[in-house]
């Protein structure tokens, strides 16, 4: 742990066990960062190892994408779904089932004996690493109604760090493992980090209630199936549609608008909702934090798995170089988001975000194949600063927005936006590089990415309600005044 992120723990107010009168429950720490790790390291060690998989199958970039997406389109799907399990169940069970899965799927990539099976184990990846986000965000939530106190902004800062330093550390990691073990191993790091989340999920995750019912009736009756049938169906159908959107597969967009129109229906008419658009339709300002999210994250994976290719391919670094290159990303973005943590205030977060975003998608357009390697981590400081601004500030966004009895689905929504843009990301890298990554192609990814970056300014400026979003001290049973 680095020692930026164990300033950041330390300043979590304490408190001896869960019995304790005052101050949040050191103990959920451990279990909450390892949970929430689990998919940004899955996200991004891959990205280094794309090439060598790719060679060891005979597949070409456009093919080895689906790693990428498959990882997402689980995910994206998941995410909400095992949030609304977690407010009805508690996060107990559904995080061990998660770690549990994620320990299978380690074991089946590790022994992939093909490009086929290896996507396969990316999608129950997805699954597994679902549950860990929104069982964190619903442990928060958890603690501050037991305490009284006001939303943790030390506990939220380290749950953001975890997350961009697992991120942003993958590429490096991922390419030590290949250096040592092989893309396989990079699949392998999955069983050890299993056990660890099952473990500590055992040990220190109490068996809390979910959503109290009032009429007596069991959680699994509350569940709405059809209702998340629906978004399934509509997402999976859009994500195919953005996977291979060169391909002219028009005709998805059909049961993607069908399966999104009857899941509206059904939701606005089912006494309890997956996902209730009345409310949500009600939160303009929660609906336009998860419009960002899919903006920032379109860049941040671009970046990730595109910049990380290109200087493999274009600029001819090997798989561990090109993952050191990433290393002062990691440590810029920790600088910048334990700076920063401890204010709460969001607007002034994502406005810096996003100028930031765009002086490092303008940079990009500055390197060629013969750039000096000195340039390589200097756009990586300055994609740091984003970096370490963006996520914390959507991640309190959707903390002080989101209705409390649903902390869990809304924090879900929000890794299912940013999925999204992750998938776009990886549509993007498909087709602009095709058969490899060359400096022409790097070019125009950045046009796109600098365009995304323009919008997701744009929709911060004129965004009126984060003016004085986590200024206020706030109630943990409901979100903030004016969301």
């Amino acid at each position: 742990m680095s020692t930026a992120l164990t300033r950041v723990v330390r300043r979590w107010r304490p408190g001896r066990d869960r019995d304790s009168e005052s101050g949040f429950d050191r103990r959920l720490l451990a279990p909450m960062m390892t949970g929430a790790a689990l998919n940004p390291v899955n996200s991004s060690i891959i990205s280094v190892s794309l090439v060598p998989i790719g060679a060891a199958f005979g597949a070409p970039p456009a093919e080895t994408a689906w790693l990428i997406s498959a990882l997402y389109l689980a995910t994206a799907i998941g995410q909400p779904v095992m949030g609304r399990l977690i407010d009805l169940f508690g996060p107990r069970r559904l995080f061990l089932t998660g770690a549990a899965l994620t320990g299978v799927a380690g074991v089946v990539g590790m022994l992939a004996p093909s490009l086929g099976v290896l996507v396969a184990a990316r999608v129950l990846l997805g699954f597994g690493t679902c549950a860990g986000y929104p069982a964190a965000m619903y442990l928060i939530r958890s603690e501050a109604r037991r305490t009284g106190e006001k939303s943790p902004a030390a506990v939220l800062t380290a749950l953001a760090v975890t997350t961009q330093t697992i991120a942003v550390v993958g590429p490096s990691l991922g390419g030590l493992l290949v250096g040592v073990g092989g893309w396989r191993a990079t699949l392998a790091v999955n069983i050890p980090l299993a056990l660890l989340g099952l473990y500590l999920g055992a040990r220190r995750i109490p068996a809390l209630p979910g959503t109290a019912r009032t009429d007596g009736r069991h959680p699994l009756r509350s569940l709405d199936l059809p209702g998340m049938g629906l978004f399934a169906v509509a997402l999976l159908c859009l994500l195919l549609f953005l996977m291979d959107i060169g391909s002219g597969a028009w005709y998805l967009l059909v049961p993607t608008l069908a399966a999104g129109a009857g899941f509206a229906w059904r939701e606005l008419r089912t006494e309890e909702p997956f996902i209730d658009v009345r409310v949500l339709g009600g939160n303009l300002p929660l609906v336009a934090t998860y419009g960002r999210a899919l903006l920032c994250y379109v860049v941040t994976y671009a970046f990730l798995y595109g910049f990380t290719q290109w200087t493999e391919q274009g600029r001819g670094l090997s798989a561990s170089q090109a993952g050191l290159v990433q290393l002062p990303l990691f440590a810029t973005a920790i600088v910048v988001s334990t700076l920063t943590g401890r204010r709460q205030a969001v607007r002034g977060k994502l406005l810096a975000g996003a100028v930031g975003q765009v002086a490092a998608c303008a940079l990009l357009l500055l390197l060629s194949d013969g750039s000096p390697v000195w340039m390589l981590p200097a756009v990586m400081i300055v994609l740091g600063v984003p970096q370490g601004l963006n996520s914390l500030a959507l991640q309190n966004a959707v903390y002080h927005q989101a209705d409390a009895e649903r902390i869990g689905s809304s924090a879900g929504l929000l890794r299912t936006f940013g999925y999204l843009g992750a998938i776009t990301a990886s549509a993007a890298n498909g087709a602009f590089f095709d058969q490899r990554a060359d400096t022409g192609g790097l070019h125009h990814l950045a046009w796109f990415m600098l365009a995304a970056s323009v919008l997701f300014l744009v929709l911060t400026v004129v965004d009126r309600s984060l003016r004085h979003l986590g200024e206020k001290s706030e109630n943990p049973e409901k979100p903030e005044e004016g969301s």
